[in-house]
């Protein structure tokens, strides 16, 4: 992948062209369906019925009049997103493309596609810690604000050890309105992270974009090396031809696979996984197959739901 262009504007504008453009009829016809809006008044109660929302269900009138009913709401179609971006130092490693870039791109694709049908796209930014909080807003000059901000931002040379969790908690207090909500970080993170992530769900919908770079996983044979904590600056000179080092550093890489997958998958929310390899529409390709795959499963739910009352 080519280096990013020097500017909010001529990045944006390269995006528009080799991305946006392209997902158009991806998106079409189906844009509801990708991001929709919920309203949060209570309007009445009322059976369910086939394709019904599952989280709508009412679960008290369903146990005393035995049989399922839904809250009907308000229809809201703005769609209000919050991007809550990890840019700890970890982000800036990558063999070829940095994590960071690749949280740059998805951002500036996805708030310009939310923008273009007037909804509002925030931000919370996590380095050292939570540091700004930039609130919702619409149109292409917003966003090119938020481009301006992330690129124009120093990288951290080291930090505390990243706390997701902190972010999370953050994120909770601030987005009072039911959203949509991506997590983009690399969860290089300490433990505890997933309740928060759990919670944060049961509120929001909340999708988690999972940024990695294949030397993570598969360390290259390049003899005497000189490794770096990315988070806290710690230096290790090590024999990446050692066979029993890269054997332990495949086993901390699957342990870590493992725990971050399984945060996930218990906090109950989409993940994406986009590698610093990978391109950017395909990914966005995969999202868009994602977030189908769900709501099939969502109307399979409802039907055993539906023949169990």
């Amino acid at each position: 992948m080519s280096a990013l262009p020097p500017t909010p504007e001529s990045l944006l504008r390269r995006l528009e062209w080799s991305v946006l453009r392209r997902l158009d009829g991806l998106l079409h016809g189906s844009y509801r369906t990708l991001f929709r809006g919920d309203g949060l008044d209570l309007a009445d109660l009322r059976e369910y019925q086939l394709h019904d929302d599952v989280r709508h269900i009412d679960w008290n009138v369903t146990a005393r009049l035995q049989q399922l009913h839904v809250r009907q709401y308000n229809e809201d179609r703005e769609v209000v997103t919050w991007f809550l971006l990890d840019l700890s130092p970890s982000m800036d490693f990558g063999s070829g493309t940095t994590k960071r870039e690749n949280l740059l791109q998805f951002t500036a694709v996805l708030s310009r596609v939310l923008t273009r049908h007037g909804n509002p796209v925030g931000a919370i930014f996590y380095g050292d810690g939570v540091e700004a909080v930039i609130p919702p807003r619409t149109g292409r000059n917003h966003v090119l604000h938020l481009l301006h901000i992330l690129m124009t931002r120093p990288s951290l040379p080291r930090a505390n050890a990243t706390a997701l969790e902190d972010l999370l908690i953050s994120a909770r207090q601030v987005i009072t309105r039911r959203s949509l909500v991506f997590l983009i970080s690399d969860f290089i993170t300490r433990p505890g992270w997933g309740q928060a992530l759990a919670q944060l769900n049961r509120r929001h919908e909340v999708v988690a974009i999972r940024l990695s770079d294949p030397a993570e996983h598969d360390m290259p044979e390049v003899g005497m090396a000189m490794m770096q904590d990315a988070e806290t600056g710690e230096q290790l000179f090590v024999d990446t031809q050692d066979k029993a080092f890269r054997k332990r550093f495949m086993a901390a890489a699957e342990r870590r696979e493992d725990e971050i997958r399984g945060g996930l998958t218990q906090a109950g929310v989409d993940a994406l996984e986009f590698s610093t390899e990978d391109d950017l529409l395909e990914a966005l390709i995969r999202f868009a197959s994602l977030r189908k795959q769900r709501g099939r499963a969502t109307v399979g739910i409802a039907r055993r739901l539906e023949a169990r009352a």
